[in-house]
């Protein structure tokens, strides 16, 4: 049911803002490519997502200095 009017005093501002930097967006990748990650993960002993982090890195790095 909808009041005509709410009582907002006691509320509190900002209580579940979350600053948009913040915010991580799910990333979803193909079978293929998370089959390969894996097992490249396992024999490093590293994280899926320290991985891709690593590799993305390395991508950016190059396609930095491809653009000079």
């Amino acid at each position: 049911m909808i009041r005509d009017e709410y009582d907002f005093s006691n509320a509190g501002q900002g209580k579940f803002y979350i600053p948009a930097e913040d915010i991580q967006l799910p990333i979803y990748l193909d079978k293929d490519v998370i089959q390969c990650l894996n097992e490249k993960g396992l024999a490093q002993q590293e994280s899926l997502q320290s991985l891709v982090n690593d590799l993305l890195r390395k991508d950016i790095e190059i396609a930095k200095r491809v653009a000079l």
